[in-house]
């Protein structure tokens, strides 16, 4: 069992990533992928799809810090007319605390303020019943973009 660092509405503060963070932010994607138990090789398959870039830095990117650490992530981006949760991810010691919670609530909120009426999120199967939670319905399945032959589940949520 793996601890969880204690984390509270009020103690989970969400700002724009900021220059320079984009290797930090990278590694902690890379670490929340690996909490699911895939071992090196999956973890390099999907180094690029999981990278942070400079340019992804902006108001569709939110960091949630907690106590001043960095406790995870998410990127909303428009695609062919839907919104799409790109990323969202939680610093292992940070995952069950609530920082997934408000990452998702801040996407729900800023993908309504740019007026959309759905999110499409392609999820990691072990992250599939997180955004269920919130409503999300499963819609199919994808290919994975970083191991050929995976498929991913497919969901959408109506705002």
């Amino acid at each position: 069992m793996r601890a969880t660092t204690r984390a509270t509405r009020s103690n989970i503060v969400l700002r724009a990533a900021r220059p320079g963070e984009c290797a930090a932010l990278s590694a902690l994607c890379l670490r929340s992928k690996g909490w699911w138990g895939y071992d090196a090789a999956f973890l390099e398959a999907c180094r690029r799809e999981l990278m942070i870039a400079e340019t992804d830095i902006g108001d569709r990117l939110r960091v949630a810090a907690v106590g001043g650490n960095v406790a995870g992530i998410v990127q909303i981006a428009r695609d062919d007319g839907d919104w799409h949760v790109w990323k969202l991810f939680v610093d292992p010691p940070f995952i069950g605390s609530g920082v997934g919670g408000a990452l998702m609530l801040w996407a729900l909120d800023a993908a309504r303020q740019n007026g959309a009426t759905r999110l499409v999120i392609e999820a990691d199967p072990g992250a599939a019943s997180f955004y269920r939670r919130f409503g999300a319905i499963d819609a199919g399945t994808v290919p994975s973009g970083s191991i050929p032959g995976r498929s991913l589940p497919l969901l959408t949520l109506d705002l």
